[in-house]
């Protein structure tokens, strides 16, 4: 007889998921023992008739139990919080979900989703977010991967959660789409897991071919090593298998070796761009396969691109594709795409940067034209983009590991999805929000208040802000209110500045675009970020606010302003 049998008599001891679920509605959840001599128990009834049990021993982390409901109707999980406690439950059909999404019974007060109502920057349901992975369009939706800790906010073994989308701004939460080996998710204690990488559409197959890094940290001689896997059904991923198990022979190569980002070059075969150090310099590598597939024959090409700056200890998550044209014409630049993992910038106290260099790309080598940091304000971390029906879309973790670490709560968000335009009249890159972002407006608050320089108030925090400059009048200074934090937009002789000025650091970075004079500016507030495009996304400063209390109004302390327009945002 089991614990729940026992206590049937004295159901007020029992704590109890309720939902109503359809037919051939699946069940996830996540439950450990309380203690390692009792095992947990959880157990499973439709319209009031028990129809299984689950049993978990692991006292030390959650494990994963997945339940057919056999019927619709009034599901009820029961289970003795003295001996059981559950992370996460959520159900959903195979066959709607890519429409309906999961829905949620249960989330653990230590993995509950951020207390931002109204947030309109894609946040997961429960647990810890990094970085993007496998950002794409398949079988006519946006899909949007992303690394994943389910049962804390701290960084642990990493997963792949999964959404799906129509416009890259609502976004439909899907199952856990990848998971790391058994012996991973045993314990949790960081040793690694299913790491960055990116996807590609199956031909003749509305799936995907996923490619990604696993890490464990103990392994040798391998640390990292790539793998792939394949979904049919764009709902869960297959069996994954090693793809490339060692690093290429370059001499002085470090363990790191990983992010695998995978694209079509312009001879036509499958390319993949690694990130790694070798020596004193982050490096990129490139491989290629003749296998049409891109499920195997992945050969080492070259050391693509070198980051000798900025004291990189690696590049992350690289990507490269095409600008403005063809990958196949000679003429059509290309945009690669680096993260500088440990990079700090000494003038102005500025850590882990991106940069985008444009260039040339012939297949095997790249040949750089120009560069420019992607955000200046530095929180747009591990930027993926594709292309999506011609035009370049990406996005970013909206946080810093300057401020991020493994052993903190940070609760994050991703960045407002953009486009990558080149800016053939001034030969600049571009990076404002994607076309459609207007949706989000609610109603406008105010068009001539701001412009006065008299202050205007923010309901909730969210809010969109359009001010055209007149830049012939001096310095223009933008104050951002918030309960605990300094904020302020502001151009001058030096530049465009983003200034955040946070009491618990000693010392907040300078985040500037030197020299930058913009005649438009762009923000977007929500609660826990702050985003400015600058004359078009010419300049990009994208800052975490910390905490969740919201901006709670805004001034136009110096300048003159041709016009100002502040809209209220919601999805």
């Amino acid at each position: 007889m089991s614990i729940l049998e026992q206590k049937t008599a004295d159901e007020t001891r029992l704590r109890k998921l309720r939902g109503t679920v359809p037919v051939n509605a699946v069940l996830h959840v996540w439950l450990k023992s309380v203690h390692p001599h009792a095992p947990a128990e959880m157990r499973l009834s439709l319209n009031e008739q028990v129809f299984g049990n689950i049993y978990v021993q692991n006292s030390e982390e959650y494990e994963f139990r997945m339940f057919f409901v056999p019927h619709g109707g009034e599901l009820e999980c029961a289970y003795d919080p003295e001996t059981t406690t559950i992370s996460v439950a959520y159900w959903f059909t195979d066959a709607k979900v890519l429409d309906e999404g999961i829905t949620v019974l249960r989330t653990h007060a230590a993995n509950a989703p951020a207390p931002a109502p109204g947030s309109y920057h894609f946040r997961p349901p429960f647990g810890w977010m990094n970085d993007p992975n496998g950002f794409g369009r398949f079988n006519g939706s946006a899909h949007l991967f992303y690394q994943h800790y389910s049962h804390g906010l701290t960084w642990n073994t990493m997963h792949w959660g999964h959404a799906v989308s129509e416009d890259f701004l609502h976004w439909r939460h899907l199952p856990i789409f990848l998971f790391p080996s058994e012996e991973l998710t045993a314990k949790p204690d960081k040793r690694g897991g299913a790491f960055s990488g990116s996807a590609i559409p199956l031909e003749n197959s509305a799936g995907v071919r996923v490619f990604f890094t696993e890490s464990v940290i103990e392994r040798d001689p391998e640390r990292e090593i790539q793998m792939v896997a394949t979904s049919q059904s764009l709902i869960f991923a297959g069996a994954a298998h090693p793809l490339i198990d060692k690093r290429p022979e370059v001499e002085g190569l470090t363990l790191d070796f990983r992010d695998p980002y995978v694209f079509r070059g312009p001879d036509g075969y499958w390319k993949m761009l690694l990130g790694s150090r070798q020596g004193e310099e982050g490096v990129v590598l490139l491989y290629q396969t003749a296998d049409l597939t891109a499920a195997g024959g992945w050969e080492f090409v070259d050391i693509l691109h070198r980051e000798g700056r900025f004291n990189t200890q690696v590049i992350e998550c690289p990507c490269l594709l095409p600008l403005d044209g063809p990958a196949g014409d000679p003429q059509t630049r290309w945009v690669l795409v680096c993260g500088l993992m440990h990079s700090h910038h000494e003038k102005t106290g500025r850590k882990n940067l991106t940069m985008a260099t444009v260039g040339h790309f012939d297949g095997s080598s790249f040949t750089p034209d120009f560069e420019q940091e992607l955000d200046f304000a530095t929180d747009n971390y591990a930027f993926q983009a594709f292309l999506d029906q011609g035009t370049p879309v990406g996005i970013g973790w909206l946080a810093n590991w300057a401020d991020a670490a493994p052993e903190i709560d940070f609760p994050t968000a991703m960045t407002l999805p953009r486009n990558i335009v080149y800016d053939a009249a001034d030969d600049t890159l571009l990076t404002p929000p994607i076309e459609g972002v207007e949706v989000l407006r609610d109603q406008l608050i105010d068009d001539s208040v701001l412009a006065a320089g008299e202050p205007v108030m923010l309901e909730s925090g969210q809010a969109e802000i359009v001010i055209e400059l007149d830049r012939n009048d001096g310095p223009f200074e933008l104050d951002l209110y918030h309960n605990n934090i300094e904020i302020m937009v502001k151009v001058d002789d030096e530049g465009l500045r983003l200034i955040y000025l946070d009491d618990s650091k000693e010392q907040s970075p300078d985040y500037i675009a030197p020299g930058a004079a913009p005649s438009h500016i762009r923000v977007f507030l929500d609660i826990g970020s702050v985003e400015v495009f600058a004359d078009n996304g010419r300049w990009t400063g994208t800052k975490r606010i910390a905490g969740f209390d919201p901006v709670h109004s805004l001034r136009i302390r110096a300048g003159a302003v041709k016009s100002a327009k502040v809209w209220s945002l919601a999805l």
